[in-house]
C-alpha cells in the first residue's frame, strides 16, 4: 500500500474491533485507501500493531455495507460506489433519518431541541441559495443530533454502524439533493415540524424532500 496506516494506541482503545472498523472506514472515507485497492489482512494488521482477528471482523463489517468486496480466496477490496449503491442507501438513510426524527422529537430536552434546530435553519439556508455541499455538511451534522437525541442505545448502535457507508456512498453525490434543493417549501416544513415536536409530521416531511414518502 502507498500510504500506510498509523499503529493503533491500544492504551486508549476501548473495543478494539470498533476502533479498527472505524479506522479502516475512515481510511476509505479520506481517500488513504483508493477504490479498487485490494486489503490483505496481514499487512493491514502489520501497520495497525495488531492481530489479523480484530481487522478480519472490520472487513466483514465493511463488507456488509458495501464498502469493501470480497472474493473469497482471491482478493478483498475497496468498492467504487455505483448508482445503485447511492440509490439503495439514499432510500435507507431517508427512512433511517426519518424514525430518528419521530424517536429524539418525543424524548430529546430543550436543549438538544434547540441544538437541532440551529443545525435546521443552517440546512434550510442552504437550500434555499443551492449550496449543496453546505446542505449535505449541515444535514449530516443536524442528523448527528437528532440520532444523539434519541438516547435510544441500540438505534445509535446501528446508525454509528451505517453511518461510514452512508456518507461514504452519499457525499460527492449532486442527484441526492439537486432534486430536494429546488423544494426549499420541504426543508422549511421540516424546520416548521421540528420545532413543534411533530415527530410524524417530520418523519413524513423528510421522507417526500427525498421522494420517499
Amino acid at each position: 500500500m502507498s500510504e500506510p496506516l498509523p499503529p493503533l494506541d491500544l492504551r486508549n482503545v476501548a473495543i478494539l474491533s470498533d476502533e479498527v472498523y472505524e479506522t479502516i472506514g475512515a481510511a476509505i472515507l479520506d481517500g488513504r485507501l483508493q477504490p479498487g485497492q485490494k486489503l490483505r489482512d496481514v499487512e493491514l494488521a502489520a501497520q495497525l500493531g495488531i492481530s489479523r482477528t480484530p481487522v478480519r471482523e472490520a472487513l466483514q463489517r465493511l463488507e456488509r455495507f458495501g464498502l469493501v468486496e470480497v472474493a473469497a480466496g482471491r482478493y478483498t477490496r475497496v468498492t467504487e460506489p455505483d448508482r445503485r449503491l447511492r440509490e439503495e442507501t439514499a432510500e435507507l438513510t431517508a427512512h433511517l433519518m426519518g424514525v430518528a426524527l419521530r424517536l429524539a422529537l418525543a424524548a430529546c430536552d430543550d436543549e438538544a431541541l434547540a441544538v437541532i434546530l440551529a443545525d435546521a435553519d443552517i440546512v434550510v439556508d442552504a437550500a434555499s441559495v443551492g449550496d449543496i455541499p453546505t446542505l449535505f455538511a449541515s444535514s449530516t451534522r443536524m442528523f448527528t443530533a437528532v440520532t444523539r437525541a434519541t438516547g435510544n442505545s441500540v438505534f445509535i448502535g446501528l446508525v454509528r454502524e451505517a453511518s461510514l457507508a452512508i456518507r461514504r456512498n452519499l457525499r460527492g453525490w449532486d442527484a441526492f439533493l439537486e432534486g430536494p434543493v429546488e423544494g426549499i417549501d420541504g426543508y422549511t416544513a421540516l424546520r416548521a415540524c421540528i420545532a413543534a415536536r411533530d415527530g410524524d409530521g417530520a418523519e413524513q416531511a423528510l421522507r417526500r424532500i427525498y421522494g420517499y414518502a
